[in-house]
């Protein structure tokens, strides 16, 4: 192979990794905003799978571009996700579990629950476990593959007011602003609102790219829950988009 051939080859290379960069950032977009009156930690969560999706598709096509054989390529990635898949499966069981509560919220620390048996507190979340504290100062660690399978019940007191609403911003957004933002939108449906419990937004986990937050409502009517979670969902994009571009713009 002459110096030219490899030259323009890897500037082919370059250039479908651009290019992939510039699609993936794309279909983000456009999930985010065809996702926008869904739960904020589910659209997250769409958007990277969405954008993971789109670098392997690119990696695949510029590796080939440079001489290397497709089907041996996807043979190797296939044999090497089979091997970790098998190497992980209870984990992966107990952290996807961990996903599903996170998006659904059936339970948050502090909450009195009873499931497979077990009676107590919930005292910390984990990805692989929930610890419960029981009555008896006992820790009950309670493997979070369980809760897709067994019946779990919430008996903390006026549970059935409460509503969670999972969020998850970008970390360059200024937090004490969007949390006063928030609050404010919870003030335009208080109407639905529970006044002796004001809403309550809490930080769960924060990394250098995002931050997970928790919304707790109480409500006076349970039958407008759903309509509450899809309002207070679609002003939250509507806050966080707006405060993103205007961090883009500084």
């Amino acid at each position: 192979m002459s110096l030219e051939s490899l030259m323009l080859e890897l500037a082919e290379f370059g250039a479908i990794i651009l290019g992939t960069f510039v699609v993936a950032k794309i279909f983000s977009l456009v999930v985010r905003s065809v996702f926008r009156n869904w739960v904020p930690t589910v659209r997250s969560h769409i958007q990277k799978l969405v954008s993971v999706a789109v670098w392997v598709v690119g990696l695949v096509f510029a590796f080939q571009q440079l001489g290397v054989r497709l089907d041996f390529l996807l043979l190797i990635l296939g044999l090497i996700g089979l091997g970790v898949l098998i190497a992980v499966k209870d984990t992966l069981a107990n952290v996807g579990a961990k996903y599903f509560s996170d998006v659904y919220v059936p339970f948050k620390v502090g909450d009195i629950i009873k499931v497979a048996g077990s009676t107590g507190k919930v005292i910390e979340i984990n990805p692989i476990t929930t610890v419960l504290l029981t009555k008896k100062e006992e820790l009950v660690s309670v493997p979070n593959s369980i809760f897709l399978r067994e019946k779990l019940r919430n008996i903390t007191p006026h549970v059935w007011r409460e509503i969670l609403v999972p969020i998850t911003i970008d970390s360059k957004i200024d937090l004490p602003e969007f949390e006063s933002e928030v609050l404010r939108a919870c003030n335009k449906i208080r109407k639905y609102l529970d006044e002796r419990f004001p809403p309550v937004l809490t930080v769960k986990s924060r990394n250098q790219k995002s931050v997970s937050l928790i919304l707790t409502l109480m409500v006076k009517d349970p039958d407008k829950k759903s309509e509450i979670v899809e309002e207070i969902n679609k002003k939250i994009f509507e806050i966080e988009h707006r405060m993103v571009q205007a961090s883009q713009r500084k």
